[in-house]
């Protein structure tokens, strides 16, 4: 199974360019939609998403996992995120007066956030909800749970099928990058 691991920095600068290009604010489900959006666009283009997170489906449409609780568990977790983006009021995220910067996303990356927040910035959250279920064949309403996973097949399958071979050898440059990135102590 293709796991990616999450990163915070980046998913905060995605974010920041969002509400940047927002007013600096915005509804937080409408925001979560978008970045996976972008996360599945660039899955598309590189087999690689650019926040790493974990999807869930969820009631009103997929959701990033991670990003979720970074947004629900407020300010009482010491994180990156709460320097740059406040908590919610009235379900709206706001920018902080402090910038988090791009150097983490490359220039493809800040072109597909810009592409996907100008193409949906007049759709409103529910707007949103209603095109995710519409569009994006892997989610599926999880019934009486709470959420069910979303696997990085299950993406890949609903964008352009994969054979099993094919999973195979993404998930192994996944876990071979993974390891290097360990190895040498690097960032992302």
């Amino acid at each position: 199974m293709i796991k990616f691991k999450f990163n915070e920095k980046k998913a905060t600068q995605a974010t920041a360019l969002l509400l940047k290009n927002n007013d600096g604010k915005m509804n937080y489900m409408k925001l979560i939609k978008l970045l996976y959006l972008i996360d599945r666009e660039a899955l598309s283009l590189w087999e690689r998403p650019i926040t790493g997170d974990t999807y869930v489906s969820m009631k009103r449409g997929p959701v990033l996992s991670n990003v979720l609780d970074l947004i629900n568990y407020g300010e009482n977790v010491s994180s990156y995120w709460y320097k740059y983006i406040s908590e919610p009021l009235n379900y709206e995220l706001r920018l902080r007066e402090c910038d988090p910067g791009q150097d983490l996303l490359n220039e493809k990356e800040i072109e597909i956030i810009n592409q996907i927040g100008d193409q949906f910035k007049d759709f409103n959250q529910w707007e949103m909800v209603e095109l995710c279920h519409e569009m994006l064949p892997e989610w599926r309403d999880p019934g009486t749970n709470t959420c069910s996973e979303i696997h990085i097949n299950d993406i890949f399958n609903a964008i352009r099928p994969k054979s099993d071979e094919e999973l195979k050898e993404i998930e192994e440059e996944v876990n071979n990058l993974a390891y290097l990135k360990e190895v040498l102590a690097i960032e992302d």
